[in-house]
């Protein structure tokens, strides 16, 4: 079921997305309520969901490649949240795993992360968000992140 009537060619997608992710990140900024950056705070709910994940499931998760999940984890080892451990059959992986103060800060994400989807979808009924949730996901399908990253 494709869209081609006129009116939706005139919805300027690519620059409401564009705005709203930026006016979303400003907004974050400037009300830090958690001592955790959005990408920290998303490494968390992972760790969260699954304990000891490989970094490249976490990277892929995220939607970073090896160098950007590389950092995120040194950032966040640094801040005492994760801990990074070999991994016990492939000495050359890694897995991450929460630290009793990432547990204590994930939950606190987690309540900032509920106000700000209740801002977020404020206006709008259960079916409406579904399709916005599952037109912003077909995104990832429509436009694959290459795999050399």
């Amino acid at each position: 079921m494709r869209n081609k009537d006129a009116a939706a060619r005139h919805h300027r997608l690519i620059y409401l997305l564009n705005v709203a992710q930026r006016r979303l990140q400003r907004w974050m900024a400037a009300h830090p309520q958690n001592e955790v950056t959005p990408a920290q705070a998303g490494l968390l709910f992972i760790l969260g969901r699954q304990d000891g994940v490989l970094m490249g499931e976490a990277g892929a998760a995220l939607d970073m490649g090896p160098a950007g999940i590389s950092g995120l984890v040194d950032r966040s080892a640094a801040a005492r949240l994760v801990e990074r451990r070999a991994d016990r059959e492939d000495g050359r992986a890694w897995r991450v795993w929460l630290t009793p103060k990432g547990r204590t800060v994930l939950a606190q994400a987690k309540t900032d992360a509920a106000q700000i989807n209740a801002a977020l979808t404020d206006g709008f009924t259960s079916a409406e968000i579904d399709i916005v949730a599952r037109w912003l996901s077909s995104i990832q399908d429509k436009f694959p992140r290459p795999s050399d990253e």
